[in-house]
């Protein structure tokens, strides 16, 4: 279970593309990943699109914009105590991600947050300025005690607001001067910005980054997840940090029966020969409000291979959209779940590619409390 403080300022006013409801004009969601905006299920109100008379519900309406909003949370560090995660802390500076991502499953998050995790997690974003500050005043506490923090295991903490937001920078510069451990997923070549940094953790075995790839087929990619990087670019930016010396691994996730489970060992080969020491993947899951994204989203892209995927889906999960059970959720179970897990394990020996929870051991050891400017004149007044 993750836990977090969880406050944020409101919107000023309504956008009025949420007056419409769960319908969005195709060219206002132009470059999304989501197909509706369906209302959270934490909302009292339903929200229906109707045409009103006037003729005005076919007209092309603005491309939907992104709206960045403060997130006054008090801390900054999450815990999580899920026995088949491999971290038990985490910072996320973003929650929504404007990459798209139709199969995040970070999505139903919005829906606590009060919106909706269709359209509105990929446009409505809540961000966390003062994210290093808390993080500072978090590492000095007396009773801290250092573990892993995991980056990027919920939202993207490259996504293109950080461009010119930094968030995730000035945390990366406020855990090297601790010399904390940090482990990083991203599908952002954003990441290659603070190489300057990350270089000089890894001489310290202080950092790990994870690089996802999804798929090897620009147009595919492009699809399922439409302000990502390119897979191109995602290759590239394994090259130049393993080049660095910065230990790196690939994400293949998530696996989509029918979709792109059949680039495993392309993608594998790919991230070898970028330098990449370590591969991981995971099933796709569907819980919540993702299970009729993904269905809209495949019924509309891929047509013809939607009832074959979902079938398939189902039977590495007893039967069910999804199977929320602890040590099956990231695999799930059957004939065919076993057959990818085959397959991966088999590729990813012939590569030279470790695989588990041991690939990454960061050094624990090394954490250190820096002293604040002023510190040692401070000594001399006493």
């Amino acid at each position: 279970m993750r836990k977090e403080n969880c406050r944020h300022s409101t919107m000023a006013q309504t956008d009025p593309q949420e007056l419409a409801g769960n319908f969005i004009h195709p060219e206002a969601r132009r470059g999304r990943g989501a197909r509706t905006n369906d209302s959270g299920r934490y909302e009292t109100a339903r929200r229906t699109a109707f045409d009103d008379g006037w003729g005005h519900i076919d007209d092309e309406p603005p491309p939907l914009r992104t709206t960045l909003i403060r997130d006054t949370s008090r801390t900054i560090i999450a815990t999580n105590t899920s026995p088949d995660i491999p971290f038990s802390q985490s910072i996320n500076p973003y929650r929504g991600c404007e990459h798209g991502c139709i199969y995040c499953f970070a999505r139903p998050t919005h829906a606590y947050l009060g919106f909706s995790p269709g359209l509105d997690f990929e446009s409505k974003l809540l961000t966390k300025p003062d994210a290093a500050r808390l993080l500072e005043d978090a590492l000095r506490h007396p009773r801290y005690r250092p573990q892993v923090i995991a980056m990027g295991t919920n939202t993207d903490i490259y996504q293109p607001a950080d461009r010119t937001l930094g968030i995730s920078r000035q945390i990366l510069d406020v855990l090297r001067q601790f010399r904390h451990p940090v482990s990083i997923v991203t599908k952002s070549a954003l990441i290659l910005r603070d190489i300057d940094l990350l270089s000089e953790m890894a001489a310290h075995n202080l950092v790990h980054v994870s690089i996802s790839v999804t798929s090897l087929e620009r147009q595919l990619s492009r699809r399922m997840e439409p302000r990502a990087a390119t897979p191109a670019r995602r290759i590239e930016t394994l090259h130049r940090l393993s080049e660095a010396g910065i230990p790196t691994s690939v994400m293949v996730a998530p696996v989509i029966p029918a979709i792109n489970d059949s680039e495993i060992e392309a993608i594998l080969t790919a991230a070898r020969d970028a330098g990449a020491q370590m591969a991981a993947y995971i099933l796709l899951r569907l819980p919540l409000e993702i299970k009729t994204l993904f269905r809209e989203w495949l019924e509309d892209e891929f047509p013809d291979k939607a009832s074959h995927c979902l079938g398939l889906l189902r039977e590495m999960r007893g039967g069910r959209d999804n199977d929320p059970q602890f040590h099956r959720r990231m695999r799930g179970t059957g004939p065919y779940a076993d057959l990818i897990a085959r397959r991966f394990a088999v590729a990813a020996r012939k590569r030279g590619l470790k695989t588990g929870e041991g690939a990454v051991d960061l050094d624990l050891s090394q954490f250190r409390v820096p002293p604040r400017s002023g510190d040692q004149l401070d000594l001399f007044s006493a």
